[in-house]
């Protein structure tokens, strides 16, 4: 699948964020090895701490079906309104979520504005120094 292609998909996602509090909309499309998609947004809770984030939302939708092996996610946001919208990297607890299930130096996590204009890092690139499975292994 295109970068473009799952970015499309991570704006639809987007416009289903529920963010009354913030006004900060993201979404999130994963992609599987074996091809599938899982799409997720923000949803936000008045005591803030139930709150989920897009590319969890995601996650965890894919891991509920069983799957256990990504390839690459895209991730899209900014403010409700906005004309035009900047890179929007994931949070740290998203980052940790990543680790626990994507190959540290293949998963690709694409971050971007439209379509066209877009950035690719490796799960290394964004948390370098990673702490995962591999690192409770006797």
């Amino acid at each position: 699948m295109k970068e473009s292609e799952l970015i499309a998909l991570a704006l639809q996602a987007r416009e289903k964020a529920y963010t009354p509090y913030s006004h900060f909309k993201v979404g999130a499309a994963l992609l599987t090895k074996s091809g599938n998609v899982y799409t997720g947004c923000n949803i936000e809770n008045a005591a803030y701490t139930p709150s989920n984030c897009a590319e969890r939302t995601a996650f965890f939708k894919a891991v509920s079906e069983g799957e256990r092996e990504f390839a690459a996610i895209a991730i899209v946001g900014g403010a409700e309104n906005a004309a035009e919208l900047d890179y929007c990297a994931p949070c740290g607890v998203c980052r940790q979520v990543m680790m626990e299930f994507c190959d540290y130096d293949n998963f690709q996590v694409i971050l971007a504005a439209n379509e066209d204009e877009y950035r690719v890092y490796t799960l290394r690139e964004i948390l370098p120094v990673g702490f995962g499975p591999k690192n409770l292994q006797a």
